[in-house]
């Protein structure tokens, strides 16, 4: 049958300046959740009637900034203003995921105040630099979704909050709908626009690549 359509939804990356380099916000979604249960991610949450109000039925990127601000209020404790937000990206899943959500992607300076987290949905936090947590999901330590990977490897080169921002700012937001397929040797590779698999689905293709390998040796970003 045709795919669901997917839920909108928002979130928000939140960076600050730690003593080592930029720091990005981290969440541990509780491991009895049926959507991403123990998964480390962004605030975000899916976009509700509130979030839409007032606005023109077709605004769904207002009614996101909305939803990414309200989500770091409930999820995190954090009062994010929504004029700081910069749209980074827009992500979709593959058409046979059985929860669908179609996530509005922002970045924002994070605001001052401690975070807290409700101990219900969300476990854990932490504060850290892009690099180190994708370190530490090689070292199998923590479990990333794609969108989350992709995003924190964008975010590697960066020095601090404000370059971060200014680049963002700088780009055009990308949109991103993911396509997965088997490697032959059991992993999975997920792939997007201008990979030469896209497609036909087939990780194998010969040609550009714009895709991340999923494979037991590490994650590995590729794109020409």
């Amino acid at each position: 049958g045709e795919p669901q359509p997917a839920v909108p939804a928002a979130t928000v990356i939140l960076l600050r300046d730690g003593p080592t380099g930029l720091e990005t916000l981290m969440l541990r979604r509780a491991s009895k959740l049926a959507f991403a249960g123990g998964l480390w991610v962004f605030p975000g949450g899916r976009v509700d009637d509130a979030d839409r109000a007032g606005l023109d039925a077709d605004d769904s990127h207002g009614a996101a900034r909305r939803a990414a601000v309200r989500e770091a209020a409930e999820e995190a404790d954090l009062e994010v203003d929504v004029d700081g937000l910069v749209t980074l990206a827009h992500w979709e899943p593959p058409p046979q995921t059985p929860k669908r959500f179609a996530t509005w992607f922002f970045l924002a300076a994070a605001p001052s105040g401690a975070v807290t987290v409700d101990g219900g949905e969300i476990t854990e936090h932490t504060w850290a630099r892009p690099a180190d947590v994708i370190e530490r999901r090689d070292a199998g330590e923590i479990e990333l979704a794609p969108p989350t990977w992709v995003t924190l490897h964008g975010l590697r080169p960066h020095a601090d909050t404000a370059a971060a921002l200014a680049a963002a700012r700088s780009a055009t937001p990308e949109h991103f709908t993911t396509r997965a397929a088997l490697t032959g040797d059991g992993g999975v590779v997920a792939m997007w626009h201008g990979d030469a698999g896209y497609e036909s689905g087939e990780a194998d293709a010969p040609g550009r690549r714009h895709r991340l390998w999923m494979v037991d040796s590490g994650w590995r970003y590729e794109r020409d």
